[in-house]
């Protein structure tokens, strides 16, 4: 393990009801690997065994993920992320699908102004292969100073633009997002 983010969803968005997710947690491996063995690993099992006193199993997701930086920036301390879930329109093929995020859809939305940060976290491609539907994707993870500059960013006519774009390659309807703030729990020299 190389890194491990806690991102906990911030109570205002619980206002009109449930999310969809409660949080994420990152965790950061050299390679696939790295990745198996980690989850084959005593203290990964027995750390699953706690969690499973109060996750919700039925509702968690494992998501190996494939990262492209649309925008690269520093996330400054005490900034807030925007996580969507993304899925594709059934229309849409999976490569054209990731095709289309990394070269139109992130450019476009890398032109807001208050993102400091936005990365695509694709599902990685084996997974399709044990799960034709998995539940989501793709996340988008943007970063913003503050609450404000976030709303401020949504005002804007990039964020118009992108929103519009969409239709491009998501399904029509509600796309579920929250609102957390990053802790990170271990960084490794490397």
């Amino acid at each position: 393990m190389r890194r491990y983010v806690q991102s906990h969803a911030l109570s205002q968005g619980y206002r009109k009801g449930d999310l969809l997710y409660d949080g994420i947690e990152e965790v950061w491996f050299d390679d696939n690997a790295g990745r198996r063995r980690f989850l084959d690993d005593s203290l990964q099992q027995a750390l699953h065994r706690i969690a499973g006193e109060f996750l919700d199993e039925a509702h968690t997701v494992l998501m190996p993920v494939d990262i492209i930086v649309a925008k690269p920036g520093d996330i400054p301390p005490g900034a807030v992320q925007n996580i969507e879930f993304f899925n594709r329109r059934v229309d849409l093929p999976l490569r054209e699908f990731r095709r289309y995020g990394r070269d139109a859809h992130g450019p476009l939305a890398s032109g807001i102004p208050a993102i400091r940060r936005y990365e695509q976290n694709h599902l990685s491609l084996d997974v399709y292969r044990d799960t034709p539907s998995p539940p989501c994707d793709r996340l988008a993870i943007t970063w913003f100073d503050s609450n404000v500059e976030m709303r401020h960013g949504i005002t804007t006519q990039g964020c118009a633009d992108t929103r519009a774009d969409e239709a491009n390659f998501l399904p029509p309807g509600h796309l579920p997002i929250i609102i957390t703030r990053e802790v990170e729990m271990v960084t490794a020299a490397g």
